[in-house]
């Protein structure tokens, strides 16, 4: 598993600070999340920075159990197009199978499993990190969207026999109830709703057997992908970091709560590199910029990190074969800079 889950898991997450007086911008920020990251729900972002995240914010708002609220708030929109696979599977069980199967689309920093035992069914929410600050705020959360999701198939059918969670309680026990309508059990040996294994067999009206299939391909070929998006998410930071000053793979590295070898070696493994990231990103900034009279060679150098305009002329010779001043000459509408030279005729 690695440490990146999709940005869809802060679904709703304005409006819910908002009712908590919170300043979700002011929050992203302190949690060192992009202040745009809430209108991407598709970008990946990294778990250890989402569960500090709802640290601070239970924090904050004085609520201990901010994860749990906040997941009822989400309900399954944070799933995104997953959910509409689990809606067509046949049953309950290939629903909740489905989502076992496809979570780490969502969320590679934890998996999502379905345990038999005899009559009774558990349904796991499990991290492979386990010292986080907060994490039990994100496993409230993940459990309380279980809830929502189960609501959602079975209606006024779901009646849990209980609710296990690893850690000891945030707050009274009363107040777990009156959200989830059951009393955990606490320091558990799992996070994991637990209810009647005849469930699992109940059909789903919604299901659709043909746009299940259809789905359920659409997601294999999504999954094929995943590491296939690691250069494109590097290139977003570089073109966000770019115009603070230099960057580095160890910045980016640290961002992404990944050591830098381990992001050498997966940027490897899709045939590229750091450095050639940076300097696509560069040539592509560089020429969108050039076309753009007012900024000067000297304000571009300082955009893209260069620390002097000779360096930056040389990487730009480097990979247009021409200078940067050529390059603009030859890039820019010359009618433009006729209508620029024309100055009205005196009467």
């Amino acid at each position: 598993m690695t440490d990146f889950a999709r940005a869809s898991t802060l679904s709703g997450y304005h409006a819910f600070a908002l009712s908590k007086g919170l300043n979700p911008t002011e929050l992203l920020a302190q949690a060192k999340l992009p202040s745009d990251i809430l209108n991407s729900q598709e970008t990946m972002i990294s778990y250890r920075k989402f569960v500090n995240l709802l640290n601070i914010s239970s924090l904050k708002s004085n609520d201990p159990l901010f994860g749990l609220h906040y997941g009822l708030h989400q309900g399954i929109s944070v799933f995104g197009p997953l959910i509409y696979l689990i809606r067509n599977a046949r049953n309950v069980g290939e629903a909740l199978r489905d989502l076992g199967n496809y979570f780490h689309l969502h969320m590679g920093a934890a998996e999502v499993r379905i345990e038999v035992q005899g009559r009774h069914v558990l349904l796991c929410y499990q991290t492979e990190e386990q010292n986080l600050p907060g994490l039990p705020q994100a496993a409230e959360l993940a459990i309380s969207v279980g809830a929502q999701l189960m609501r959602t198939l079975l209606g006024n059918r779901w009646q849990p026999q209980g609710v296990l969670l690893q850690h000891a309680p945030l707050a009274s026990p009363n107040s777990y109830r009156r959200a989830w309508d059951v009393t955990p059990q606490f320091n558990s040996p799992y996070h994991a709703w637990l209810f009647d294994a005849k469930l699992l067999e109940i059909p789903l009206s919604s299901a659709d057997e043909e746009l299940h299939k259809l789905l359920q391909k659409h997601l294999d070929n999504l999954d094929e992908l995943q590491l296939g998006e690691l250069p494109g998410y590097v290139q977003q930071l570089l073109r966000n970091f770019l115009p603070n000053g230099r960057v580095t793979i160890e910045q980016i590295a640290d961002y992404m709560m990944l050591s830098t070898r381990t992001l050498q070696r997966y940027l490897a493994e899709e045939g590229t590199s750091f450095q050639n990231l940076l300097d696509q990103t560069r040539e592509s900034l560089a020429t969108r910029y050039l076309r753009d009279s007012s900024t000067s060679l000297t304000q571009l150098a300082e955009l893209l990190g260069y620390s002097e305009l000779s360096a930056f002329s040389r990487a730009f010779q480097r990979w247009t074969g021409i200078s940067p001043r050529q390059w603009k000459k030859q890039n820019t509408d010359p009618s433009l800079n006729k209508r620029l030279r024309v100055r009205p005729q005196r009467q």
